[in-house]
Parts: C-alpha cells; structure tokens; sequence
C-alpha cells in the first residue's frame, strides 16, 4: 500500500514539474523543434518516467536530476539566441542542397539524407522534380525551404494586379452518405434539389456519396465511394499490380 501511494505522488510530481519547466522553457511545434531540443524532450520524459515510477531510490534525487536538467536546457537555448556561434555548434544552420535544378551531393551526404527522403520533402513542397527548384535549403528542423525556378512559379493575382474574391470555407452538405440538414438550410436547399444537383454528378442515391460541400458561389463538390478513374497511377517501385 506504501509502494502505490508513493507512486501516486511521485507521479503527481512529475507530471506537474514537468508541465512547468516544458511551459517557461517554450512553444515549439513539434515540427519545429530542432535536434537538440527533440532529443532534450526524449530525456524530459525519461526522466519524469523514472520519477513517476522508481520507488526504489529517493524522490528527491530524481526530482533534482528533472530540474537540472531543465535548467541546462533553458541555459542552453539562452546562450544560442545571444551567440550565432554557439547556435551553429549546437542547432547546426540550413544546408544548401540543390541549385539551378541540381542536387548537390556532397551537401545531401552531409546532412546524412537519402535521396529517396529528399524526394519526400520535395512533394511536401509541392514540388515532383528538383529541375524545377532554384535553390533547395535544408533547414535546421529537417524541413526542405525551396525557391521554384522562374518558369516554373504559379501566377498569383498579385501578378496579374487583380482583386481576388474573398475565401470563404465551404459548406459540408452530405458526409458518409448521410445529409446534414442543417446545412441545408443554411444554403437554402432542400433534399429534393440537392438530389437533382447530384444527378448531374451521375449520383443517383444519397447512399454513394462520401462527401460534399457547396462554396461561397453554389458551385457543388461531390466525391462518390466509388469513383470510377480512368487510369490508376501506381508511384510504387514494384508496380506489378494496382
């Protein structure tokens, strides 16, 4: 009985120290975090693990042990803001990768990635082909920064001096198969109309529409669980069947 409620306590402990020392120590993302600081969280919650658990030595020893450790990490993300040198020792700076549509080998060796993962980072960039990429650096939290060759930059309204209408979320109509009636009637349509707007769409029962939604100008979006595609597209290496 000892035993359980000393682990009761402990782990009140540990959650709320670290809880505290997590908030004064910042906000990050987790997408944002540089190495140190994601490798700083793995040890945070090691620690605060064994504080919650470990009955066989004294609580305090681990309780130091969490807020030493948080100490050094708020010392050492201080002296990073206030010192470029020591932030490039620690966090390390963005590495150029590709230039002028090139992959620069020895850049991509020494940030230790595979070409296959900076393929990945290239599609999460809205990107398929490093000949459309300008410059390519590889920041510091392991996201890909690109500068789209000129040809290849979409035309914004900007360019074009225009005014853009305002953006406006769409309304979600049908979802799962199942009609929300109260968006419905926020459009000002009833089932009847939907049903004939979704004829158009080769719908002919509620039932085989996943989703959709209506935008600012009634235009309809509709996705069938079934859609019948004229091609599928297999970006798998082993393509031997769809």
């Amino acid at each position: 009985m000892k035993t359980f409620i000393e682990v009761i306590v402990q782990t009140f402990l540990a959650f709320f120290s670290i809880l505290y020392l997590t908030r004064i120590l910042g906000r990050q993302q987790v997408d944002q975090l540089t190495f140190h600081e994601y490798i700083n969280g793995i040890t945070f919650g090691s620690i605060a693990a064994t504080l919650a658990t470990d009955v066989d030595q004294r609580t305090w020893q681990h309780f130091i042990g969490l807020v030493l450790f948080g100490i050094l990490t708020f010392s050492v993300s201080y002296f990073t803001m206030k010192h470029r040198t020591i932030s490039k020792v620690l966090e390390g700076e963005p590495i150029l990768v590709i230039q002028n549509g090139k992959i620069l080998e020895k850049n991509l060796k020494r940030a230790r990635y595979h070409i296959d993962e900076l393929n990945v980072l290239l599609r999460q960039a809205d990107c398929f082909s490093p000949d459309d990429v300008e410059y390519g650096l590889l920041e510091i939290n392991g996201k890909l920064s690109i500068i789209k060759r000129g040809d290849k930059r979409n035309v914004t309204v900007g360019d074009l001096n225009l005014q853009p209408s305002p953006e406006t979320i769409p309304t979600e109509l049908i979802i799962g198969g199942q009609i929300i009636y109260e968006n419905l009637k926020k459009k000002n349509i009833n089932g009847r109309t939907l049903l004939n707007e979704l004829k158009m769409y080769g719908v002919n029962r509620i039932e085989e529409v996943m989703y959709a939604s209506m935008d600012q100008s009634g235009k309809l979006y509709v996705d069938k669980f079934h859609d019948k595609l004229n091609e599928k597209i297999d970006i798998s290496e082993d393509n031997k069947g769809v």
